[in-house]
């Protein structure tokens, strides 16, 4: 006698979803601020420390795109259930590392299992919500996803310095077994339909190779000097070979292990792009803030993530609202009023000054938390709308993929852009203080000691190079989210983002 599936509570099983996905997105950037305390107590270097970071990303990049591959073989909840609890292994592991290389080692293994998380999250919150409720259900994802990288920091840097490095990691534990016991419990029962799909070696081999390649130039091109480093340009090499030959067969084989047919799909195509961008965009403000609050304001990484932590509270807030009210409108027009309040905090930070307070900081950085709670659930909702039930794995795994490698790009040429502007209005500014401009000597003088105050002038204009390298910065992130809003219009309605083909419950 078959046992007849038992609609899951939606309310339990978003718990159990929200927690691992939040779990996953936290450790993305929660070992950030822990690396020279790592370094030290493991007897490296710090450079050496962020092979922490890069290996994670690498992994995870690597099997993103894999999800709908996996999905098919092993069915969502099962794939769910087994990356979560391998994600809290994983995490016990790096806790209990005692030297850099097993700690890489199982940062590469939680990055690969984390992959596939995020989107088979997003499938399943699909498969158990009313399409009414739908929107709900994506705005709570990307409240996560928001909220998650910005308290890592902030909780990386308090666990660090109350307890110990480990902790990080061991906080996961619990997070992950519990997560995954609501979500079997609440989902026993849901029979996913599965396949044996034929492995696609050429393309799997070609996948690894060119996105590994590609995720470590990303991330350690500025510490190399680009393509002055040998060990870039062979890895760029590799890279734009394996990729090349990557596309070529996944467009032409009968089973690709990554579906590219996906982009035939106009809504999913136009709001992937739209999501890449603006991702990148947001991800470039996430991470020079920061910077520049640390490098020229002086703040510590503690008070630097006090003042930018103001972003997540309206996502937070507005999360119930936009989820229930936002599907009434035309989704295209509410992220258009996402990319146009991004792009104006934008254009205001353009005018920031080395001497600005803390308290009009946190004030751009909370209205542009508008911003980021009418972005994510309308760009989701319809990148998704016009695919197929059983595409939707799939889709999510690739989309996100895209996404996480959008803000790779973006923190590589952020970066690269900030150093290379500063180093050239540096030279500007210093290129009229010589010993015989009579203003300098005038200012030297002033100053007492001339070697004392050449390091105080050279120190100045070393901040406001930072400075207006910033301001350029920012007003160019500006214009890139006012140009998104052409982009969204490209896609057309409806946009009702469809459950996965074993939904039940909810309807």
């Amino acid at each position: 006698m078959t046992t007849q599936y038992r609609p899951p509570s939606m309310a339990l099983t978003t718990i159990g979803l929200s927690l691992a996905t939040f779990m996953q997105v936290l450790d993305t950037t929660i070992a950030n601020v822990s690396l020279p305390t790592i370094a030290g107590n493991l007897g490296v270097s710090v450079n050496q420390s962020t092979w922490v970071i890069t290996s994670f990303a690498v992994s995870m990049a690597i099997s993103l795109p894999l999800t709908g591959f996996l999905t098919r073989r092993f069915g969502e909840v099962k794939l769910f259930i087994w990356s979560t609890l391998l994600f809290a292994l994983t995490s016990f592991l790096c806790g209990v590392s005692q030297s850099m290389g097993m700690l890489i080692l199982f940062r590469a293994i939680q990055g690969a299992v984390a992959g596939p998380m995020y989107p088979i999250t997003q499938s399943l919150l699909i498969s158990i919500y009313p399409p009414a409720k739908r929107g709900m259900a994506l705005a709570l994802l990307a409240m996560v996803t928001v909220v998650a990288p910005i308290a890592g920091p902030i909780l990386g840097g308090w666990i660090t310095d109350n307890y110990s490095w480990p902790w990080i990691f061991f906080i996961n534990v619990p997070i992950g077994i519990f997560a995954s016991m609501v979500v079997a419990n609440q989902m026993r029962g849901r029979v996913d339909a599965t396949q044996r799909p034929k492995i696609d070696y050429v393309g799997l081999v070609t996948l690894i190779i060119g996105v590994g390649a590609l995720q470590v130039v990303l991330d350690k091109g500025n510490d190399e000097d680009w393509f002055n480093s040998t060990f870039i340009i062979v890895t760029s090499i590799v890279s734009a070979i394996s990729l090349a030959i990557f596309l070529i067969w996944e467009l032409t084989d009968k089973d690709p292990i990554v579906d590219l047919r996906l982009f035939r799909h106009r809504n999913f195509t136009y709001g992937t792009i739209a999501l890449i961008l603006a991702y990148a965009a947001f991800f470039a403000m996430s991470l020079l803030m920061p910077l520049w609050l640390q490098r020229n304001l002086g703040y510590t990484s503690t008070w630097a993530g006090f003042a930018t932590a103001p972003i997540g509270v309206l996502p937070v807030l507005l999360t119930f609202f936009v989820g229930k009210f936002a599907p009434k409108f035309d989704l295209r027009a509410v992220a258009s009023i996402a990319f146009i309040v991004l792009g104006v905090t934008c254009f205001m930070r353009s005018d920031f000054y080395i001497g600005i307070d803390f308290y009009h900081v946190a004030l751009v950085q909370l209205i542009q938390g508008l911003g980021v709670a009418l972005f994510f659930m309308p760009i989701l909702t319809i990148l998704l709308s016009d695919l197929q039930q059983n595409e939707i794995a799939s889709g999510s795994g690739l989309a996100t993929f895209l996404r996480t490698l959008g803000g790779s790009f973006s923190a590589s040429i952020t970066t690269l852009f900030w150093e290379r502007r500063a180093v050239a209005h540096h030279e500007q500014l210093v290129e009229h203080v010589t010993a015989y401009d009579s203003t300098t000597r005038a200012a030297m003088d002033a100053m007492g000691d001339p070697q004392t105050a050449a390091a105080m002038i050279n120190q100045m204009a070393t901040q406001q190079g930072y400075q207006i390298s910033f301001n350029e910065v920012f007003h160019v992130l500006g214009w890139v989210f006012v140009s998104l809003v052409l982009v969204i219009w490209l896609t057309r309605p409806p946009f009702i983002a469809k459950a996965g083909p074993a939904a039940g419950g909810g309807h």
